[in-house]
């Protein structure tokens, strides 16, 4: 198959999809925001594990390596 063939069938697919426009379901979507289910919070298992960074504000001290 050409290349210009496959740019055709390629501009083809692209119009279709570019102008299709399903049916929404109002209800369904007004039902699935208005749910009010609270999602866990994350819990980090190896935060225990590092010192937490410096907020931007703070200065951190300065180490130069000598050689």
């Amino acid at each position: 198959m050409g290349r210009g063939r496959q740019k055709a069938k390629n501009t083809k697919v692209a119009r279709e999809l570019k102008y299709f426009s399903p049916a929404t379901d109002y209800n369904a979507l007004e039902a699935e925001l208005a749910t009010n289910s609270p999602e866990p919070d994350y819990e980090d298992k190896w935060a225990d594990l590092y010192e937490d960074e410096p907020a931007v504000d703070e200065e951190r001290p300065v180490e130069l390596e000598e050689n």
